[in-house]
C-alpha cells in the first residue's frame, strides 16, 4: 500500500455527483450550427486558413498554430463555413473572441485519415502530430500537450495521471475512465514513452470505485507493471496539480517552480485518452465528454462536438423552467457563461444549469471579521484575509508581495467565509490590475528603449555622413593638388563665352515661342505699336552687350 501524504486545507462541499453518473456517456445529437473559437488553449490564438462560403470536412484544419505556443483548430463535421467574426465566448471577460461558424450538412464526412506506430516513430513527429491535432490539457489548464510531453532540461521520474476530479458536479472523468480506461491508459503509456518517465500513478479519489476498479483491470489484464492507480482522500481541491502530486508523492512543489524541476509531470486523464486517439487513430480533438447537470430533467455526461451551442447541448438533457445562469465548470471554480449561445469548448468540462433552488442568490457582504478560517483552507498555505485588505485598498504592491499569484482561486476560502465574501473575486481584480500594469510598464520600458536606440542611431548616421564629407573633401583636395595647371589661351575663352550666349540666347527664343501670351489677341494698333517698340529695344540692347563681350569691353550705357 502506498503511503498518502497530506497537503494544507482542503474543504469538503457536497459532491452532487450521483446525478450524472445514473447513466453511460452519450453521444450527443448533431447541432444545427457550430460555434468554434480559434483561441481554446493557452498561448497565442490559431490562425484562419478557410474563407466563408468554403466547405469543410470533419478533421479537417481551420486554424493552424501560431507560435510555439499554441494549438491547431478543427472543423468538427462536414459543413459550410457560414461566418468568421467576434462572437461571444466562455470568459470570465464576457467579451467577444475570433470564431468560425460552421453549418452542418448532416453528412459527417470525414478527411482521409489514420493512426501510426507510436514505437516506430521518432519523438519528435509525435509531439508534431500531437500538435497538429490540437490536443491540449483537458482538465481545465487547456496547455498545449506537444509542448508539456516535452522535457530536455528534467529527468522525469513520476508521470502523474490526474483522475481526481475534486470538484462538486463534475463527472466528465469519471465517467471516461470507466468506460474508456484502456484508450486512457495507452496514452498514459504513450506519454510516458515521450518523457522517458520511471513510472505511472493514476490518483483517483475514493468516491469513484467503479473507475478506480476499470483502471486497475486494465493494469491487471495488459500487465502494466510500470502503472499503480493510488486512491486518495476525497478533499477539495484534490484535483490541483500540485495538490495530487504532493498527495501521491509527497514532493512539495513550492510557489514559482515547475513540476518537472521535482522530475514530475502530470496530466489529466482525458489528455491521455485525446492523445492515445491522435496518435493511434490519426483523430484530431473534435469532441470532449461533457458533463450536464443542475436543473435539468436527466442528468448526463454527453460526448459532444466542440462548438456546440450550450443551449442545444442543455436541451438535450432536458432544460427545466426557472434556470437563470449556466455555470462552465464547477461551482467552486466555474464561469459564469454569458450566453447560451456560446460554443462548447476544449476546457468545457460541465455545464451546470443553475436555478435559485440550486444556487441561492449570495448573502450580502458582511465585513471581515479576521476568523483565519480562510487560511486554515487554503491549499496554497497564503494570507487569505491580507490579501483581501490590500486587493480592496488597491494595495497591489502589498498583495504581490504576500504572493497573490501563487492562489489557484480554488474558492475554498469564500466558501467558508462567514461574513460571505466573495474573496475569489477580490483576488482576480488584483490580479487583473497587476498583470495590466506590468504590461504597461513593458510597455513604456520598450518605447524608452526604442526612442534611445532611434537617437542613437540619428547620431552614428549623423557622424557617419560628416565623416563621408569630410573624406569626400579631403579627396577632392588631394586629386586637385596633383591636377596639372593648363595654360589659359585667351581666344578659347572668348569663344567659349560667345558659344554659351548663343545657347542662351537661342533658349530663350524656344521658350518666348513656347510661351507666347494669351491676352494679345485682342489689342489694339496702339498696343501693337507699343510692344514692338519695346521688342526692338530690347533687341538692340542684346546687340549691343554682345558687341561689348566679343571686343572684351564693358557695355556703353545710352
Amino acid at each position: 500500500m502506498r503511503k498518502i501524504f497530506k497537503f494544507h486545507g482542503g474543504v469538503h462541499p457536497p459532491t452532487h455527483k450521483a446525478e450524472s453518473t445514473r447513466l453511460p456517456i452519450a453521444q450527443s445529437v448533431l447541432p444545427t450550427k457550430l460555434v468554434i473559437p480559434f483561441h481554446q488553449h493557452v498561448g497565442i490564438r490559431a490562425k484562419p486558413i478557410v474563407q466563408v462560403g468554403e466547405r469543410v470536412l470533419k478533421g479537417q484544419v481551420i486554424g493552424t498554430p501560431e507560435g510555439r505556443l499554441s494549438a491547431a483548430v478543427h472543423a468538427t463535421t462536414s459543413g459550410t463555413v457560414s461566418a468568421i467574426d467576434g462572437q461571444l465566448v466562455a470568459h470570465h471577460s464576457g467579451l467577444p473572441d475570433l470564431c468560425i461558424t460552421i453549418i452542418p450538412d448532416g453528412k459527417d464526412e470525414w478527411i482521409a485519415h489514420s493512426g501510426v506506430d507510436y514505437k516506430q516513430t521518432t519523438h519528435t513527429e509525435l509531439r508534431h502530430t500531437l500538435r497538429k491535432a490540437g490536443v491540449v490539457g483537458l482538465g481545465g489548464a487547456v496547455f498545449p500537450t506537444d509542448v508539456k510531453a516535452y522535457s530536455n532540461k528534467h529527468k522525469i521520474k513520476t508521470l502523474v495521471l490526474n483522475g481526481a476530479e475534486c470538484e462538486p458536479y463534475i463527472t466528465c472523468d469519471d465517467m471516461l475512465m470507466r468506460e474508456r480506461a484502456g484508450d486512457i491508459l495507452r496514452g498514459a503509456e504513450l506519454l510516458r514513452e515521450l518523457l522517458y518517465a520511471d513510472e505511472i500513478l493514476i490518483g483517483i479519489e475514493d468516491n469513484k470505485p467503479e473507475a478506480i476498479a476499470a483502471m486497475q483491470q486494465v493494469i491487471h489484464d495488459d500487465k502494466l507493471e510500470h502503472m499503480e492507480v493510488v486512491t486518495v482522500p476525497t478533499v477539495y481541491p484534490s484535483g490541483g496539480a500540485k495538490q495530487l502530486i504532493r498527495l501521491l508523492t509527497g514532493i512539495e512543489v513550492a510557489a514559482g517552480v515547475r513540476s518537472t524541476e521535482k522530475n514530475v509531470q502530470c496530466f489529466n486523464v482525458a489528455t491521455a485518452y485525446s492523445a492515445w486517439r491522435a496518435i493511434a487513430h490519426g483523430e484530431p480533438l473534435l469532441s470532449r465528454i461533457v458533463t450536464v447537470t443542475g436543473n435539468v430533467d436527466h442528468a448526463q455526461n454527453f460526448d459532444a462536438l466542440l462548438g456546440t451551442p450550450v443551449a442545444e447541448l442543455i436541451a438535450q438533457a432536458g432544460n427545466k423552467p426557472n434556470t437563470e445562469r449556466y455555470i462552465m465548470g464547477g461551482p467552486m471554480m466555474g464561469v459564469d457563461l454569458p450566453s447560451a449561445a456560446v460554443g462548447v469548448t476544449k476546457a468545457t468540462n460541465c455545464i451546470i444549469a443553475a436555478s435559485p433552488a440550486l444556487f441561492p442568490p449570495p448573502l450580502p457582504e458582511l465585513p471581515c471579521i479576521r476568523c483565519t478560517r480562510c487560511a486554515d483552507v487554503c491549499p496554497a498555505e497564503l494570507q487569505p484575509q491580507d490579501l483581501f485588505w490590500f486587493a480592496k485598498s488597491n494595495n497591489f504592491s502589498k498583495a504581490h508581495d504576500f504572493h497573490l499569484f501563487d492562489c489557484i482561486e480554488c474558492g475554498a476560502c469564500a466558501y467558508v467565509c462567514p461574513s460571505h465574501i466573495p474573496l475569489v473575486q477580490y483576488y482576480r481584480y488584483a490580479k487583473s490590475e497587476i498583470t495590466e500594469r506590468e504590461q504597461e510598464s513593458k510597455a513604456a520600458e520598450i518605447a524608452r528603449k526604442r526612442h534611445e536606440f532611434r537617437q542613437l542611431r540619428i547620431e552614428r548616421e549623423k557622424q557617419e555622413k560628416a565623416e563621408k564629407l569630410a573624406q569626400k573633401e579631403k579627396a577632392a583636395l588631394v586629386a586637385k593638388a596633383a591636377a596639372p595647371i593648363a595654360p589659359v589661351n585667351p581666344d578659347d575663352e572668348d569663344a567659349s563665352i560667345q558659344l554659351r550666349i548663343e545657347a542662351a540666347l537661342a533658349r530663350a527664343k524656344e521658350q518666348a515661342a513656347a510661351n507666347k501670351p494669351k491676352n494679345i489677341d485682342t489689342l489694339t494698333a496702339q498696343q501693337q505699336a507699343e510692344i514692338a517698340e519695346i521688342d526692338a529695344r530690347r533687341a538692340k540692347a542684346h546687340e549691343m552687350a554682345t558687341s561689348a563681350i566679343t571686343a572684351n569691353e564693358p557695355p556703353q550705357q545710352n
